[in-house]
């Protein structure tokens, strides 16, 4: 066994049923906190979203980051965007076109005006994302992500009682409220990447859910006249160890996009982080009390089957 790990005990003795108004409280606090962000500053969107040009370039010596930028709002670039990739010679610039002109000819122009005055520059890839298709990808991630919580929902409504699935789906949305109000509040850049990370994010604060679910129906049927608080208490301090560790692996996992992956990488990075924090206490502070406020048929729930003991 890896020698770290046995610093953890394998259960703790925390009172978390305690602890969950304050929890209601502080969630209610950052959601708040989030609609106003999102409201007032709204998402940074990119261009995937809001229609422009991205183009990968490598100068000659070292990219001027500056001159880049008032290169391409000289020639009409609004919203320039650059940044650092790669090697020192390398840089995203992302822009959108003036109205009255096409995003190809846009981008067309603006190359042309970086070749004079950056001479030997190279241009690696060109992407050109129009107002309607931008408008069809925000509405189809969007729905992604709805679908994705309702069938979640019915799933967890199957596998375990309609008050779980709730508690999950309620849970989810949390995540999701406060993760976009980070975006918002952080003014990362929010694009097709961002939503395959929530997608991300829904996925692992589920199967979160889902293994919380597991323990306390476990332990439901083991101690079936013991107060229901009690039972979430000792189900989560149960599994603590399993949470921390899982969490921080994958945290360590995503640690190596930060320093390697650049700027491109680190709002997917920085979401995904967020959401694995935030899915962890979701699970604890937002599905389980509202299983403890509805409560639970331990009828439904059928003895555990003794286990066939080893032979001697």
């Amino acid at each position: 066994m890896w020698p770290l790990i046995r610093i953890l005990p394998r259960e703790f003795h925390f009172n978390f049923v305690r602890l969950a108004p304050y929890a209601a409280i502080l969630s209610a606090l950052l959601i708040a906190g989030s609609g106003v962000s999102f409201f007032t500053k709204g998402l940074n969107l990119g261009i995937d979203f809001i229609g422009g040009s991205m183009i990968e370039v490598q100068t000659k010596g070292p990219a001027d980051i500056a001159k880049l930028r008032a290169t391409m709002m000289h020639v009409g670039g609004e919203d320039a965007q650059v940044q650092q990739m790669g090697a020192a010679n390398g840089a995203v610039l992302r822009f959108r076109t003036a109205e009255g002109v096409s995003p190809v000819d846009g981008a067309e122009r603006i190359k042309t005006e970086l070749s004079k005055e950056f001479p030997g520059i190279t241009f690696k890839k060109v992407e050109v994302v129009g107002p309607k298709v931008s408008g069809e990808l925000m509405q189809g991630g969007f729905m992604a992500l709805g679908v994705a919580v309702f069938l979640m929902l019915l799933y967890i409504w199957f596998r375990f009682q309609l008050q779980f699935g709730l508690g999950a789906v309620v849970g989810v949305f949390h995540d999701v409220l406060l993760t976009l109000g980070m975006l918002s509040l952080t003014h990362l850049e929010f694009s097709m990447t961002s939503i395959a990370a929530l997608l991300t994010v829904i996925g692992y604060s589920m199967n979160e859910k889902v293994i919380t679910f597991d323990r306390l129906r476990e332990n439901l049927r083991k101690y079936k006249t013991t107060p229901l608080a009690d039972v979430i208490n000792r189900s989560e301090n149960e599994r603590l160890s399993r949470t921390l560790i899982t969490g921080s692996t994958a945290i360590l996992a995503l640690s190596g996009a930060v320093f390697f992956g650049g700027p491109v990488l680190l709002p997917l990075v920085i979401t995904m982080v967020f959401g694995i924090v935030v899915g962890t206490y979701s699970s604890i502070y937002v599905a389980l009390p509202i299983i403890l406020l509805w409560g639970v048929k331990r009828g439904d729930e059928p003895a555990e089957p003794l286990k066939p003991q080893a032979a001697r």
